[in-house]
């Protein structure tokens, strides 16, 4: 990627929001007590609870994996099994972790757009009682999910019911949750605690933030002796405040909101201005700030010269082309023109 360039890789490439790097700096005063038990985290903690409930029970973590992970083993046995879509992040993208720390079985269901339904669970609840199988336990979601799909909140309701029905837990992986709840125009409340989910893992790396990330548990009694085990999967950090401020931050003046519409407007712009382009097919539906696009392999060795963005199916040529709350017009703009180039 040349320099100057923007990222069309992923919203992870793109840097630390200005006012979370001043509140990074303006926490790095004098000494605090570690571990969390510092007014900082406190503070932190109340911005989440002002947004998600009183009653809900938040633990700070540094990464979505060692979210995913912690909060996963916390509410399963070993013998126990996690339900995901086959795009699920769990499934491709973690290394293999949650079944390492978990011990638990993935059953993943082919999904196109990366969503699930109970109607593809209900086979699964065949193994119940068997002693042979792997008995299933969780659901988990991911909002948005992998391929930029957002879940409505009627579809997460009737996945809670179906948990709830049959003893199971309904777990999301909010890495982008910001994202889908900008897509939705609803708050983040609303597609959570209000729709029967148990447990979160809330994501803010992708959306201004540094290796910040949160465990929200809305089934209280899921999370008692959770201390422990985040300090067993190495997330309980020494110099929390550092997590808090960003958070802190990121609630203050609607930040985390403005971001996600920024950027789910920008990739909204992007779909708009090759929708046009007979050599380019836009694959999914662009909900939130992810385009997926199908081209020629040439075309995007071309493009890829210039900038840096993931090939997503190797076998079809679709690759994934994401927007962060810093991409601009202009990039948009210069990425067209050099796609279109690319295509001559």
């Amino acid at each position: 990627m040349k320099r100057g360039l923007r990222s069309f890789a992923s919203d992870n490439n793109a840097p630390v929001h200005e006012s979370v790097m001043r509140a990074l700096h303006e926490v790095n005063q004098g000494d605090a007590i570690g571990y969390g038990d510092d007014i900082h985290t406190l503070e932190a903690e109340q911005k989440f609870k002002e947004h998600f409930g009183q009653d809900v029970r938040v633990y700070f973590m540094m990464t979505g994996t060692g979210s995913n992970v912690a909060s996963l083993s916390h509410i399963t046995r070993p013998y126990q099994a996690i339900v995901c879509s086959d795009k699920a992040h769990l499934e491709n993208d973690e290394c293999g972790s949650p079944e390492k720390i978990s011990g638990c079985k993935l059953l993943t269901i082919a999904s196109d757009d990366g969503k699930i339904t109970p109607e593809q669970i209900a086979p699964f609840m065949l193994s119940v009682g068997f002693q042979h199988h792997s008995q299933p336990k969780v659901i988990s979601i991911t909002q948005s999910t992998e391929l930029g799909r957002v879940y409505q909140l009627d579809e997460i309701r009737r996945l809670a019911m179906f948990a709830d029905e049959h003893d199971m837990y309904l777990h999301m992986d909010g890495s982008r949750l910001a994202n889908a709840a900008a897509g939705l125009g609803v708050s983040m409340a609303e597609m959570t605690k209000f729709v029967g989910v148990d447990v979160l893992s809330f994501g803010g790396t992708k959306n201004g933030l540094m290796a910040a990330e949160a465990v929200i548990f809305f089934n209280t009694e899921l999370a008692d002796g959770f201390e422990y085990t985040r300090k067993q999967t190495a997330q309980l950090v020494s110099k929390m405040r550092y997590i808090s401020a960003q958070f802190s931050a990121y609630f203050s003046n609607e930040l985390w909101l403005s971001n996600a519409k920024h950027a789910n407007n920008m990739a909204g712009l992007l779909a708009s201005k090759i929708q046009d382009i007979e050599q380019v097919s836009i694959t999914q539906p662009v909900e939130t700030n992810a385009v997926f696009a199908t081209l020629s392999r040439e075309a995007i060795e071309k493009l890829q010269r210039q900038y840096f963005f993931y090939i997503w199916n190797a076998g079809i040529n679709e690759v994934r082309w994401m927007t962060s709350y810093n991409t601009t017009e202009e990039d948009i703009h210069k990425f067209v023109e050099a796609l279109k180039e690319a295509l001559k």
